[in-house]
């Protein structure tokens, strides 16, 4: 015979025995005690959240006929019958299978009648939300004058399917997730109880792993009372669940602050391929993650100590110091959306690999140190090295091209410059309008030279950032003006952005961030005047962006920008450009 599940075994007995939910038992308990029981309730709540398993007890208490003062007293035969499943007059219904208008038309004529053995007939309905509409018409006029001796409790996970002319009839009572520390209790008293051996970290983990319900957390413990062990450790628990060590989520994090894109693809990948579950290894990011933004945003250091070791506490605010709050906010909303994914994606890992390329490469994660070396020096070039099938080269790596008999003045001039050297990265603070005003010209030239000397025909960083205009700059964001949603969203490509920043922050010798905006959006400075079209030609652009460089470069650059391959050129047409003839 199979064994009883312990879920089952524990199920609460007494309105004393459910865990987390005080707000409702006392309710319910001073309403027996004056006789003000109700005709219908209403519980909602998450599910393992003892929502069946109080109407039971409600059950029981209004049929009780024991002696004790408090109902129920568990000893009588309503009570025995209750716990057994052997009351004919308590009925349960699970919505989800008997959601039509017929089975509530049976209900209907069946609650007429007396109860045979209970004072009091009792229908519990699970899964209310299930039913159709024409079954919550049928059923709305039972539930608000139904006959004395009846008494309906619906419960749901999601309150918000259910009409509002079926919830103002029900006194609603909102079950809450068990609090971790509660779920702790019971499942040290659980384990004690059935004579198991138990780390205490160990049962910390299943609780955790519970996220509130009490059933999840238990189902747990009973799985892993089958693993053959005289004494259940933290490692079985992590193995058994396909979970993995907090060590590895740790090592993640500190490749994403450092900005080390091979180091974290290496972590992810080294945790799949140890037999971890995905999925359950972004979840723990993500609640790794939201710690570190509790840490940041406030005090997270109380909310955290009751479930955090103190040595992960510590290093959990150094790595929070060192990350920004935008940083944390879009890695939180990645890795979230990256673990709903996974439900339907054929390659589990993968939205895991994205979100975190994503993160690292949208900006440098790292807040730089007040003194010595940083730490995330290296993040750009890993960022660059690492998409080198889809992004050019650092602009560092191709500033100084071989010198041929055919090249011009701007050539040699950029030829003779030494590479950059890969030190540290430019110092972190505000640039002047000037500064990049005065510098467009390098910094077209050099995206342009990176463009013929990689050849991807498809990127044309230098083509791109040449169609637009340099209209202010804030801080350390340079703001350029496209002219079009579809030239603005190129611009914007993560590769794209990344290498003209770089460009940019090379040449003016400052940290530099790109923002692009659609004509008319910017309101800082004074703007360069534009055509009447809304597309500044070669003669009406702003003194910084002249198109002297393609006088220079002669039939190359007119090849990259040939109007038969060219989606931009073709856009620039359509605007009213005009393309000038260099021959």
């Amino acid at each position: 015979m199979a064994t009883q599940a312990l879920y089952r075994k524990w199920r609460s007995r007494t309105f004393d025995e459910v865990i987390g939910q005080d707000h409702v038992t006392r309710t319910l308990q001073n309403a027996l005690a004056t006789d003000r029981v109700a005709h219908a309730y209403l519980f909602t709540g998450p599910r393992g959240t003892g929502k069946t398993t109080t109407a039971r007890l409600l059950a029981k208490a209004v049929n009780c006929v024991g002696d004790a003062d408090t109902k129920p007293c568990g000893v009588c035969n309503i009570c025995l019958a209750v716990d057994e499943g052997r009351l004919l007059d308590m009925i349960e219904i699970d919505a989800a299978s008997n959601r039509g208008i017929d089975e509530i038309r049976d209900l209907r004529e069946k609650v007429g009648f007396r109860p045979g053995e209970a004072r009091i007939k009792f229908y519990i309905i699970d899964e209310v939300h299930m039913l159709t509409d024409p079954a919550f018409n049928a059923l709305l006029k039972t539930l608000e004058e139904p006959p004395p001796h009846v008494i309906f409790v619906l419960a749901t996970t999601e309150p918000h399917k259910i009409p509002d002319t079926i919830v103002s009839r029900c006194q609603r009572f909102d079950f809450r997730r068990i609090p971790l520390t509660e779920i702790v209790r019971w499942l040290t008293h659980i384990a004690e109880a059935e004579g198991l051996k138990v780390e205490p970290t160990a049962l910390e983990y299943i609780a955790r792993q519970g996220a509130g319900s009490m059933r999840d957390a238990i189902s747990l413990l009973d799985q892993l009372t089958a693993y053959g062990n005289d004494v259940i450790t933290l490692a079985q628990v992590q193995a058994v669940l396909g979970a993995v060590a907090s060590q590895a989520v740790i090592n993640l994090a500190d490749s994403l602050i450092d900005g080390n894109l091979a180091r974290g693809l290496d972590v992810i990948n080294q945790v799949v391929g140890d037999g971890a579950e995905p999925r359950q290894f972004t979840r723990e990011f993500v609640e790794y993650l939201r710690g570190l933004l509790l840490l940041k945003m406030g005090d997270g250091a109380s909310l955290l100590r009751a479930s955090v070791p103190d040595e992960t506490l510590v290093r959990m605010q150094e790595q929070a110091a060192r990350l920004s709050p935008h940083t944390l906010l879009r890695a939180t909303r990645l890795f979230n959306a990256a673990a709903l994914e996974m439900r339907v994606g054929f390659l589990p890992q993968l939205p895991l690999e994205l979100a975190f390329v994503e993160t690292v490469m949208d900006e440098s994660v790292a807040e730089p140190p007040t003194t010595g070396p940083t730490r995330s020096g290296g993040a750009q070039k890993q960022a660059a090295s690492s998409t080198a099938a889809s992004v050019p080269p650092s602009p560092q790596r191709i500033s100084a091209p071989v010198p041929s008999p055919a090249s011009t003045p701007a050539d040699e001039s950029l030829s003779a410059q030494p590479p950059a050297p890969p030190a540290s990265p430019p110092p972190v603070g505000d640039i002047s309008f000037d500064a990049v005003n005065d510098n467009w010209q390098d910094i077209l030239n050099q995206l342009r030279q990176a463009d013929k000397k990689v050849g991807v025909r498809s990127v044309k960083v230098g083509a791109l950032i040449g169609s637009v205009l340099l209209v202010g700059v804030e801080g350390n964001h340079v703001i350029v003006e496209a002219s079009s949603d579809w030239l603005k969203s190129r611009v914007e490509e993560p590769g794209t952005k990344m290498h003209i920043e770089q460009c940019i922050s090379e040449v003016v010798g400052a940290s530099a961030r790109l923002r692009c905006v659609l004509k008319g959006e910017y309101q800082g400075h004074a703007r360069p005047e534009q055509s009447a079209s809304g597309f500044s030609t070669a003669s009406e652009r702003h003194p910084a962006q002249t198109n002297s460089a393609l006088d220079e470069e002669g039939p190359e650059i007119e090849d990259e920008l040939d109007s038969e391959e060219d989606p931009m050129l073709q856009e620039a047409l359509s605007l009213g450009a005009e393309i000038k003839n260099v021959d």
